[in-house]
């Protein structure tokens, strides 16, 4: 299967009074990058949501957000230290007998002292939370992937078509090659006769004068090296995984033989198939960029 670069996928759970947000997209990148970006309360499974996704993504800059909140108000009680309040009293006791005081010590002003009393929020029960947001993330990351791969199947069909194309202006010139040397042959044939009035033509000279002119435009090897990419891009479209930068070589490739078949030509039509052919070859680059 195809996979395209570009996808999105969201996903919103919700279970009581915790809510999570979960959102990855990504756009084209030579390598894979990937950005985590979650809430404080979830922080400490940042490794683990960056490595779910190396393990399911080959290429692409991909962000993903991870929002955790909960509705439920926090809890607090208040903790008394005994050991503490026992300390005060003591002290102030000892403290009152040796300077003659009066100690008017009460409850209420023993509570007042530092951490006699002190306020603490109940831990919450965590118990769960991982697996809860880690489900959330596979979520989002399947339907990432979907996207992505519905994304791939068009640009499979896109260019399987525009290799069926690029293959009928191959033919096209591999029709039309043999024909230009005969032309050339003949006007070649016609100038010299012209020039030499009723005089007997040298054969041999013609022949050689056309043997090196057929080996100057002969693109046969340049034909044959551009079928060679485009079989092994079809190949390779429906093969499918991670071809992206193995078909851009091949995109670089064709773009290579095409510029080397428009230099050798000496025909209007042939020269104007070629520009078509880098054209094509050219919006074919464009289209692998978008491949894992």
């Amino acid at each position: 299967m195809v996979s395209s670069m570009t996808g999105f996928g969201h996903v919103e759970y919700q279970e009581g009074s915790k809510r999570v947000v979960c959102e990855i997209k990504s756009v084209n990148h030579r390598y894979l990058d990937v950005t985590v970006k979650t809430s404080r309360r979830v922080s400490s499974l940042e490794p683990l949501i960056r490595e779910t996704l190396k393990k399911n993504i080959g290429r692409g800059k991909v962000d993903i957000y991870v929002h955790y909140e909960e509705s439920a108000e926090e809890t607090y009680s208040v903790r008394y230290n005994e050991k503490l309040a026992r300390s005060y009293v003591e002290n102030l006791a000892h403290m009152a007998e040796t300077f003659s005081l009066k100690n008017d010590m009460t409850a209420s002003v023993l509570a007042s002292y530092p951490d006699v009393f002190e306020l603490v929020m109940e831990e919450r029960d965590d118990s769960g939370l991982s697996d809860w947001i880690l489900s959330a993330v596979q979520g989002a990351l399947d339907a990432f992937l979907k996207s992505r791969q519905v994304e791939g199947d068009n640009l499979k069909a896109d260019l399987l078509d525009k290799m069926n194309e690029m293959e009928g202006y191959v033919r096209i010139i591999e029709d039309k090659a043999p024909s230009i040397i005969e032309e050339y042959k003949a006007r070649l044939m016609g100038k010299i006769a012209d020039l030499l009035d009723d005089k007997q033509i040298d054969e041999s000279r013609i022949a050689a004068e056309v043997t090196i002119f057929a080996d100057k435009i002969c693109v046969d090897e340049e034909l044959v090296r551009l079928k060679s990419h485009i079989k092994e891009m079809t190949l390779a479209l429906n093969r499918g995984g991670a071809i992206g930068r193995h078909m851009d070589f091949l995109a670089q490739e064709m773009n290579r033989e095409a510029n080397t078949i428009l230099s050798k030509s000496t025909d209007a039509e042939i020269a104007s198939i070629g520009i078509s052919l880098k054209t094509l070859i050219e919006k074919v680059r464009e289209q692998i960029q978008n491949l894992e």
